[in-house]
């Protein structure tokens, strides 16, 4: 790919990012943090760009206009739609934005829909129970207004599922398609809401969004910086001509995905653990430290997320993403 598609693309996906004007402060906040950040995993000034869309210097013909390969249109096409659906159903702003990208784009149904069926499973499946967890939460008793729980869960359990839950997500890192990427946040939300569910709450995904931001893990922005970094580092792509077809010839992981789901779920089992009490910045400061504990783990588990990246396909993840 080409250095002026790349630019094209992280283009269209911030302009994806602020295509919703009801956005979040602390999430756009994110995204400019992200933009930063980015230049540094490519030859690409990223911070220029995302002062052009949040200026709107670009307008969004002129941001496609670099895109003249069937290949490359689709995976602009389909980061959009991972950006959009990445916290949720899409506003009707973002509809909009996505029909304007599609005729920019000359993109038409037969090339749009799969992407966006796919997309939209990913982002509406229901919350559920880790199997790991099953019997755990089952057992729990719901805890007394301002307390924890009365039975304490099964902790060997629920480290064994946060193990494994973030390296499944590194694991998803290390394929070479945007969606297998968006497939990493329902994943945390179900990570969480487990971990919930067996220290006795019953949460809803409204409450584990508000958690995750607590924690500064926001959801467009987490997709955007992970997908991003995918796309300068030159994994991102279509492998096998299918989605989720096999792992990246040059397959290197940061560990964000990893690092930040250990985190979470350490962090989210504290805090359920201890009735919910952790003010905003305790929360912050755990999440902060456990974060840089699992980085320095990430090199002992890189070979199981290999190995687990080498048998996930698009039905597999999935099924995972809806508890099956």
């Amino acid at each position: 790919m080409t250095e002026a598609e790349q630019t094209s693309i992280l283009t269209l996906s911030l302009m994806a990012a602020f295509a919703d004007g009801d956005k979040h402060a602390r999430e756009r906040d994110e995204v400019k943090r992200i933009a930063e950040g980015l230049g540094s995993a490519g030859s690409i000034a990223v911070a220029p760009l995302y002062q052009d869309v949040l200026m709107q210097r670009t307008t969004l013909p002129q941001a496609a206009a670099a895109l003249t390969t069937p290949a490359s249109r689709s995976l602009a096409y389909e980061m959009a739609v991972c950006v959009c659906d990445a916290d949720g159903a899409q506003s009707q702003a973002e509809q909009a934005f996505l029909a304007q990208l599609r005729q920019a784009l000359q993109l038409g149904e037969r090339e749009a829909r799969p992407i966006e069926e796919q997309a939209e499973a990913l982002a509406e499946a229901p919350l559920s129970v880790p199997p790991e967890l099953a019997a755990t939460a089952a057992a729990a008793v719901p805890a007394p207004a301002g307390g924890a729980p009365v039975a304490r869960p099964d902790d060997a359990a629920l480290d064994k599922t946060i193990l494994n839950a973030a390296i499944l997500n590194g694991a998803l890192e290390l394929l070479p398609e945007s969606l297998s990427t968006m497939a990493i946040i329902p994943l945390q939300m179900k990570l969480v809401y487990g971990i919930g569910k067996a220290h006795g709450y019953e949460l809803d995904k409204g409450h584990i969004k508000d958690f995750l931001a607590t924690l500064g893990v926001g959801l467009t922005s987490q997709y955007l910086e992970q997908a991003g970094r995918k796309l300068l580092g030159g994994l991102l792509g279509k492998v096998g001509g299918g989605l989720l077809g096999g792992l990246g010839r040059q397959a290197v992981s940061s560990g964000m995905s990893f690092a930040s789901t250990y985190a979470l779920g350490h962090v989210a089992k504290r805090y359920y653990a201890g009735g919910r009490t952790f003010s905003t910045q305790m929360l912050k400061d755990s999440y902060q430290g456990v974060l840089q504990e699992a980085q320095g783990l990430q090199t002992r588990y890189l070979p199981q997320m290999q190995e687990k990246a080498r048998t996930l396909d698009a039905g597999s993840v999935l099924q995972l993403v809806r508890g099956r």
